[in-house]
């Protein structure tokens, strides 16, 4: 019936303070105590899969991942089918089907990972697998929200609404970009690596919703020597919080009309529409909404032999790629939790007609409809703990051989906060030389 996410708080903290094997372990016991449900398995899968990949763990991390994408396929389907059941109750009593974000993630990490372990074949098939994704994004909500529309009518406590589905305006990826063409050029594959160096720079002309910063420099080749890659993750990815909201209907109108609820907001209308009601009521309901998390990492900085060699430059904002995701399935969960709130409202109503026997014992009888009904009503807060806020990327020009190499996080205010060091970083004429750093402070 509602979202529990406290045994999360020693993990992260263990996570921020880059306690990483202990923090695989504190997950891996917080599953054996029945923290994660049947129906919570994806998050696991997801956070176990992120966890270990920070912890260098990659073949379990794979392992780990592959088992999130397998379920979020399966369970978007029932999601899909089972949505009146979030009618009855709140979208907590589903499975959790995972947000576009996520799975998409997933897939970029699972790349990164056969990266670390040198198989770029399949690094390849994660990137294209991504994209793959991408593509299918547009019509995804829309094809659900039929599907649903549908099924409910077959409902005889369904009011019949019209909703649009938000489309979602992303399709091309820039981190998956860079990462294939550096594989590829690798690969020797240059004139692959051009048209993803082409498909990068379209990301940001043609994706302003998203990237809405300055294109990274980047390159896959140089007369002048290798190319090191290098790839800072920064931060964590947002998290949700409740939105609450009120849900008013006339009547004599036709109308229902959904009011934000509490004094975080100027604005007192969130949307209205048409609709036949017999009823005239007023009550609360809730839907979840992305938060930004804080991070204090400002810039990214990569020192060669002891010598400054370079700021590293975002390329990627999860923050906004979630939201432009999430902001389509939000505009279905709307639909469902509307029709759910109509639905409950309207039986609470009539509940509370037969209750009304008066005195101090009828008064009661309604207040226990109301509380139990304003108890039913929990937005779903579920999602992953552990993707990454930020991804940025720097491509530099230097000698083949061994290199000794620093990648200095910094704060907003320009103090350094950590370092990662490579010894001896053998850096190749003919190869991938990819390095990974991170800091989610």
């Amino acid at each position: 019936m509602a979202t529990r996410f406290g045994f999360y708080e020693p993990i992260t903290a263990q996570v921020r303070a880059d306690s990483l094997q202990t923090a695989v372990q504190s997950l891996e016991t917080a599953r054996e105590k029945n923290k994660f449900g049947e129906k919570d398995r994806l998050i696991y899968f997801i956070d176990a899969g992120m966890l270990n990949h920070y912890a260098e763990n990659y073949e379990i991390s794979n392992e780990k991942l592959t088992q999130a994408e397998q379920a979020a396929d399966e369970l978007f389907t029932k999601s899909v089918s089972k949505a009146m059941l979030s009618t009855v109750l709140n979208d907590n009593a589903l499975d959790y089907s995972g947000e576009d974000y996520e799975i998409l993630y997933t897939n970029l990490i699972k790349a990164l990972n056969y990266a670390a372990l040198d198989d770029h074949e399949d690094a390849l098939v994660e990137i294209r697998r991504a994209n793959l994704k991408l593509d299918l994004l547009k019509t995804k909500y829309a094809d659900a929200a039929a599907v649903f529309r549908e099924e409910s009518r077959k409902d005889t406590s369904y009011i019949d609404f019209d909703y649009d589905v938000k489309e979602v305006h992303f399709y091309n990826d820039a981190f998956a970009r860079w990462l294939s063409m550096h594989l590829y050029a690798a690969d020797g594959k240059y004139d692959d690596a051009r048209i993803d160096e082409e498909q990068l720079r379209q990301a940001f002309t043609l994706q302003p919703n998203v990237y809405d910063f300055t294109l990274p420099e980047v390159t896959y080749a140089s007369d002048e020597g290798a190319i090191l890659a290098v790839v800072a993750l920064a931060g964590l990815a947002p998290n949700k919080q409740t939105l609450s909201l009120r849900l008013r209907t006339d009547k004599d109108l036709n109308l229902v009309q959904v009011l934000y609820d509490g004094p975080d907001t100027n604005q007192v209308e969130y949307a209205h529409f048409p609709a036949p009601i017999n009823e005239d009521y007023y009550f609360k309901f809730a839907i979840p909404q992305l938060v930004d998390r804080f991070s204090d990492v400002g810039s990214v900085q990569l020192t060669i032999d002891g010598q400054p060699a370079g700021e590293l430059n975002l390329i990627e904002d999860v923050n906004k790629v979630a939201r432009e995701t999430f902001d389509a399935k939000k505009s279905w969960v709307f639909i469902r939790t509307i029709a759910r709130a109509l639905a409950k409202g309207l039986a609470a109503h009539q509940l509370k007609e037969k209750a009304d026997t008066g005195g101090l014992e009828g008064w009661l009888k309604k207040l226990a409809v109301d509380v139990a009904t304003d108890l039913s009503e929990n937005a779903d807060l579920r999602s992953s703990q552990y993707l990454p806020g930020r991804i940025f990327v720097g491509d530099f020009v230097v000698p083949t051989g061994p290199h000794d190499l620093t990648i200095e996080f910094y704060s907003r205010t320009g103090h350094l906060m950590t370092t990662s060091t490579y010894q001896n970083y053998q850096v190749l004429e003919q190869g991938l030389n990819l390095v990974e750093a991170f800091n989610l402070n």
